[in-house]
């Protein structure tokens, strides 16, 4: 009686664990480009070991942000030498962002001048202030807006010749080489019906472009630069992949990239691919705005 009694609490036991797990819902998963799930610290071991991360993001998504700033922390805790960057801060911001980095101006100003974008506190504050704490080189990548819109709606590349010789400072230097085929591109062209022709892409191609340039020109041999961009920016080893590889083809990069999807154990089909590592988040996360 009291085997059978033992017996039947083990499997009481078995089937609570059993229940337990099955409603432990997870937030993300890491995956390989082939969808095989992947340890953090097996994918963190990697990042230490190349010369660029491109950390694609979905800018509102938090578990993505969070996992910034934990894998940049990492990164550091293993010694290793990093620069970061991000296409958040544009590159006429540099002088700003450096001020505040050194202490020498509030933050306040500092994202009044740097035109900060509206979720700074909540995602990128943590990033820069762990630049600052540890005198780490943040730099700003990404074109100037404007001139990135004088592209689209003023006829090409060609508009970028009116550009003052300061202005050119702070985009990729001219020409900028542009292939229209890569798939990303049609694909941009695809999901925008036609509306603003190839000028509209040129205006996508003159930003991967130009945070590939500053990313280089930043760069500086054994250390890893870590730049944070929209997960399309790099997608599928395109835009400022790309572009780095045009510039500097010997360079070592390896992309982090983001994907949304109802049930996160499995990496769908069509997520593959997108990048070296792909982290997938319930699509149902909370949003930071």
């Amino acid at each position: 009686m009291v085997k059978k009694f033992k017996l039947g609490l083990v499997f009481l036991i078995l089937i609570s664990s059993a229940k337990l797990v099955a409603q432990h819902k997870k937030s993300y998963q890491l995956f390989d480009q082939s969808g095989t799930p992947i340890s953090y610290e097996k994918m963190v071991d990697s990042l230490s070991q190349t010369d660029v991360v491109l950390f694609g993001e979905f800018h509102n998504n938090p578990i993505i942000h969070w996992l910034q700033l934990e894998i940049t922390e990492e990164l550091k805790s293993q010694q290793v030498n990093l620069t970061l960057g991000a296409e958040m801060f544009e590159a006429d911001s540099q002088q700003v962002l450096n001020l505040y980095l050194n202490d020498s101006i509030s933050e306040k100003e500092f994202k009044e001048k740097s035109r900060a974008w509206q979720n700074y506190n909540t995602d990128y504050k943590p990033l820069v202030d762990f630049a600052k704490t540890n005198e780490i080189d943040f730099i700003a990548t990404n074109v100037p807006r404007p001139f990135a819109s004088k592209v689209y709606k003023n006829g090409g590349f060609k508009a970028l010749d009116s550009l003052t010789s300061e202005e050119k400072k702070w985009v990729a230097p001219l020409p900028i080489p542009f292939n229209i085929k890569l798939e990303s591109y049609q694909n941009m062209l695809e999901m925008m019906n036609g509306h603003g022709g190839d000028d509209i892409v040129k205006a996508q191609a003159l930003k991967d472009a130009t945070m590939a340039h500053f990313i280089l020109k930043n760069y500086s041999p054994n250390e890893v630069f870590v730049h944070f961009n929209g997960s399309y920016h790099s997608n599928i080893f395109e835009g400022i992949y790309w572009y780095l590889k045009q510039y500097s083809p010997k360079i070592k990069i390896l992309t982090i990239a983001a994907a949304e999807q109802k049930e996160v154990e499995i990496l769908n089909e069509e997520n593959q691919n997108l990048g070296n590592f792909i982290i997938v988040v319930d699509e149902n996360m909370t949003k930071t705005y």
